[in-house]
């Protein structure tokens, strides 16, 4: 049930908006292209197994924990204020 000046299922098309922003984020993300056997941040060696599991892979567990971290999330206010709706 919306509310205020929004018709019904405004709020599920915010919440499948951004679900599918987030999808699309970690899809541009994910490595491409081959993988290395050596991380390209540290020169560790990138584990067999890892690299099974993620074809692409550029990166060993610890670098890439840390790259995750300092991944940008989106601020993008679908909401509104309720100044913007009433002028």
């Amino acid at each position: 049930m919306a509310g205020g000046w929004s018709r019904d299922g405004a709020v599920q098309d915010q919440i499948d908006d951004t679900v599918s922003d987030a999808v699309r984020g970690a899809r541009a993300r994910m490595p491409a292209g081959e993988g290395l056997e050596h991380c390209e941040d540290c020169g560790e060696t990138i584990p067999a197994r890892r690299r099974k599991a993620l074809p692409g892979a550029r990166t060993c567990i610890a670098c890439q924990a840390l790259r995750d971290k300092t991944v940008v999330h989106s601020q993008i206010n679908r909401r509104g204020s309720k100044d913007s709706q009433l002028r």
